[in-house]
């Protein structure tokens, strides 16, 4: 059945199949459209004996798929996966991994995963997840490490709190790629909700810094460093829209009704423009970064922006 006949016969999205795209020799990302809930990005790199993960998927089915990619590109099954943060969509099928292969992310990624639990099934339970086994990073760092496969160097970068506590830049420095996780959304909304708007600024700064030519972001296509520029913009458009709602005493979701997007409302899931302005009205207060913040008000703020239709998970 086609695409378009099953979203007829269903009424439900139904995007587009994951695809690879080679970005160097080795290097692959594994693209799934549209972008949107639960539809992230991963990739791999291998040198012929060793394959090296980057995430994995949503759900049992989305990483299956991956591996079977994976091995019919002639990569060997992964010996490391690397988890650029916590959410589900990025760590869900670690478990199809392992053991075979050792979980590898930022120490508060572990413990955010721990305590978040099946977190994606709480959100959204009508998925068919699959069997889905939490497995969290069992090496972890705190600022920076390096592997080696082969004569590629790897180099996973904590950029501080910003998507999320426990983020990873996997930095390629030889092949100029740089896999960001939510970092970057191409195409989509940045979420901002359980990490930090300054964090956010001062990741995009870093990932400047690195002079990359092959952007991975976390959802949407692949792109180039000018993608870090869209970012900058719309997080810099959050901080004014927030120091102004605040000052004339409006609630996030007053602002968020009321704030004219223009460029931005191009973006997918512009609801979480009213989730961002939660983050940022707790920074202003003098909130911790990556504070906990109340995911009832936040999820239950984005519906009302969606006109009470629940934002949805595409996977």
């Amino acid at each position: 059945m086609t695409e378009a006949a099953e979203r007829t016969r269903t009424g439900r999205h139904v995007p587009a199949e994951p695809y690879l795209t080679e970005l160097a020799g080795g290097v692959h990302a594994f693209i799934q459209p549209d972008g949107g809930w639960c539809l992230n990005n991963a990739g791999f790199l291998t040198d012929g004996g060793t394959t090296l993960l980057v995430d994995t998927a949503a759900t049992e089915r989305r990483a299956r798929l991956l591996g079977r990619r994976i091995a019919e590109s002639g990569a060997p099954a992964p010996r490391f996966v690397v988890n650029t943060h916590h959410h589900g969509d990025h760590t869900y099928g670690n478990g199809v991994f392992t053991p075979g292969a050792t979980v590898i992310g930022h120490t508060a990624c572990r413990r955010e995963l721990l305590a978040a639990g099946h977190q994606l099934h709480a959100v959204w339970p009508e998925v068919e997840y699959g069997d889905i086994r939490l497995t969290p990073p069992t090496v972890t760092y705190t600022d920076e490490l390096t592997l080696r496969l082969g004569d590629t160097e790897v180099r996973l970068i904590h950029p501080g709190v910003a998507h999320t506590p426990g983020d990873t830049v996997v930095w390629l420095p030889r092949q100029r790629i740089v896999f960001t996780g939510d970092l970057v959304f191409h195409g989509g909304t940045p979420f901002l909700f359980m990490g930090s708007l300054t964090g956010s600024l001062k990741a995009v700064e870093l990932l400047r810094s690195l002079d990359a030519v092959t952007v991975v972001p976390g959802h949407g296509p692949v792109a180039g460093p000018e993608v870090y520029d869209e970012i900058e913009r719309y997080l810099r458009f959050v901080g004014e829209l927030a120091e102004e709602g605040r000052a004339a005493g409006r609630t996030p979701l007053q602002v968020a009704q009321r704030a004219e997007l223009g460029r931005f409302a191009e973006l997918a899931e512009s609801e979480r423009l009213v989730a961002n302005l939660h983050r940022a009205y707790d920074e202003l207060a003098g909130g911790a970064p990556g504070a906990p913040l109340d995911p009832l008000v936040g999820f239950g703020d984005m519906t009302v922006m969606n006109g009470g239709v629940p934002v949805a998970c595409h996977a």
